[in-house]
């Protein structure tokens, strides 16, 4: 048996291909859009891609395995639990073969045991390998969004980012019992989930890349709540807020991503056009760090840095259905590895990138725009004349925020900024000055004319010595 994992940092997720060397078949497990990296790998190995299949329907990324059954030849699985509404509607079109709990299939000699595992979602399958020319005990399972190490599949996303009314509290339910009911594995079980630190799909992932179901049942806090109820309550409470995308990307894999065939390779248009694009109304992103657009940017566009956080903004702040054009900062492969990350979560309307030069190529025939800052004391000293946006998630808002200031997330704010003045300075703050230099670009870019960033966010605030506020505690019944 042949185990090899793929990681993509932008999007904190695994993907696995799990080959049997003495039959050269293999199969491909919760593959991204970038299906070429599974056929590369597979072919340096001497295995054929045989199988390919998922965990579920996800929200974070378009799934590359309707694109990769399709380039190979290979069975595509996909589940059909949880329910009508929850069905993939392009499997009959696929040819997938549909697979429910207690069935099994074989990948050479390797045994896959399928478990309908539901509470992140309805339809979710954890595939449990055996390897069995050496036993017929099992080895391991493909956990997918059920369990990570040290934390559990958020159930939320449902009501939350697809806007399934009333469903938080029956999945959460759902996944209790998955739980519960996994528990009947081995300690010495394997465990290879489909997220790693950094993943919105739940609270406190950890960045171990697997783990051992014994080891989680000692430290994972799920295994340690025994009451339903209690449960419900603990995995509800402090779920980061959503990304803006996860609706788009849930529909997508579930009536069937797009077949690229190839990454696409836009044009790189003359800078002296940029005013052209901006004009026409396209969507124009500069991807160099913060400090550098906040010091001298094109008016009109928005600023999302080039790291690993690109994905996440890039998908709650970008429109589908309008072209998007690059100002890419100097260095090798980094167009390249910016249309990946879009493509990545369905961003397909890059239509053209722009060097740096661009910049400068502006700025000798108009003002360039910048992003003034002000640091903790400065904002105290004048505090009532201006209003505060707090751009962080929800459980650090209540964990303490400054007096008298709005609270928008950021993965939510540009839907929200017809609740911001723009008669009043306007100062955004989140953490440590990252988000709110984004939330920053995204208010110019929409017309408000005096905006200014808080340079070290609430951290500085409160190293500072100045006043903060808690939410209150909610009274228990």
């Amino acid at each position: 048996m042949l185990l090899k994992r793929f990681y993509d940092e932008g999007l904190a997720q695994a993907s696995f291909l799990v080959g049997c060397q003495a039959t050269g078949e293999a199969i491909v497990l919760d593959p991204n859009r970038d299906v070429e990296q599974y056929m590369a790998a597979a072919r340096a190995e001497g295995l054929r891609v045989t199988h390919v299949t998922e965990t579920h329907i996800h929200a974070d990324f378009v799934s590359g395995s309707r694109e990769l059954a399709s380039r190979t030849g290979a069975s595509l699985l996909l589940s059909a639990e949880g329910g009508r509404e929850w069905q993939y509607r392009f499997a009959r079109d696929a040819g997938a073969t549909l697979l429910h709990d207690g069935d099994s299939f074989m990948v050479g000699n390797l045994r896959f045991d399928v478990m309908h595992t539901p509470g992140h979602t309805p339809e979710h399958l954890t595939f449990i390998v055996t390897d069995t020319p050496a036993t017929l005990r099992p080895m391991g399972a493909f956990t997918g969004d059920f369990i990570f190490v040290g934390d559990v599949g958020r159930p939320d996303l449902l009501e939350r980012a697809a806007h399934v009314e009333g469903t938080m509290d029956m999945s959460a339910r759902q996944l209790f019992r998955s739980l519960r009911r996994f528990a009947d594995q081995p300690d010495y079980l394997q465990l290879w989930p489909g997220h790693g630190a950094g993943s919105a799909c739940g609270k406190a992932l950890g960045a171990v890349p697997q783990t051992t179901l014994g080891y989680e049942r000692v430290v994972n806090w799920a295994f340690g709540i025994t009451d339903e109820d209690e449960f419900v309550r603990a995995v509800l409470a402090g779920q980061p807020e959503p990304p803006a995308y996860f609706a788009e990307m849930k529909r997508v894999n579930r009536d069937g991503p797009v077949i690229l065939g190839a990454w696409p390779d836009p044009p790189t248009p003359d800078s002296g056009s940029l005013s052209d694009v901006l004009v026409s109304g396209a969507v124009v992103v500069d991807l160099r760090p913060a400090s550098a657009f906040a010091e001298g940017h094109v008016p009109g566009t928005l600023n999302i840095p080039l790291n690993k956080s690109f994905t996440n903004w890039a998908g709650s702040l970008l429109p589908y259905d309008r072209d998007i054009y690059l100002i890419v900062p100097d260095g090798p492969g980094r167009s390249a590895a910016a249309i990946r990350a879009l493509a990545m979560i369905g961003l397909d309307g890059v239509r053209g990138v722009f060097p740096e030069s661009a910049i400068a190529a502006w700025g000798k025939r108009g003002k360039l725009q910048q992003v003034p800052q002000v640091d903790a004391p400065a904002l105290s000293a004048r505090h009532g004349d201006v209003t505060v946006v707090d751009v962080r998630g929800q459980a650090e808002w209540d964990a303490g925020h400054i007096p008298g200031a709005v609270h928008l997330p950021l993965a939510t704010l540009a839907n929200r900024l017809d609740e911001l003045p723009r008669d009043t300075p306007l100062v955004l703050q989140c953490q440590g000055g990252g988000r709110s230099s984004i939330a920053s670009a995204l208010l110019q870019a929409n017309g408000f004319e005096d905006v200014t960033n808080l340079r070290g966010g609430i951290r500085g605030w409160r190293e500072a010595g100045l006043p903060m506020e808690q939410e209150p505690e909610p009274v228990k019944s």
